[in-house]
């Protein structure tokens, strides 16, 4: 896995680029300096998990049949105040399922990818509380 980061102005402004040239732009909060160009890196932590498990959902419920039509996920989580890193403190997925999904089995899909399958998710500090829900939105 690749990602290339390149500083596009002399403030904090940034776009990564993947070897498929797909790209997202970074800045920084205005409290360091950013002008809102993009995404503040926190955040794009916080969407790579929330996206993961939004993944993993999608795949558990097609190979269970279930008649999902449309998938999203809001993603909350709430930062340290002291110290010099500001690291997340908790999460919270709410996963809202579009279609005639079983309730059981869509409770049970996210379980699964937000406990077992998010790759991105495993790789952060166990400590932090991650809680999630899904919402079936008929």
């Amino acid at each position: 896995m690749e990602v290339n980061i390149t500083q596009l102005n002399d403030n904090l402004h940034f776009e990564a680029v993947n070897p498929d040239g797909n790209s997202v732009h970074l800045d920084g909060g205005p409290a360091v300096g950013g002008e809102g160009k993009g995404m503040r890196p926190m955040e794009l932590l916080l969407t790579a998990v929330a996206s993961c498990s939004a993944f993993d959902v999608v795949s558990i419920l097609k190979k269970q049949r279930e008649p999902l039509k449309n998938l999203s996920v809001s993603a909350k989580a709430e930062r340290a105040t002291e110290g010099d890193a500001k690291p997340f403190t908790s999460m919270h997925f709410v996963f809202k399922i579009k279609g005639d999904v079983n309730q059981k089995k869509a409770d049970r899909a996210v379980q699964l990818s937000v406990e077992k399958y998010c790759s991105v998710g495993a790789s952060l500090d166990p400590d932090i509380p991650v809680t999630f829900e899904a919402v079936i939105e008929g």
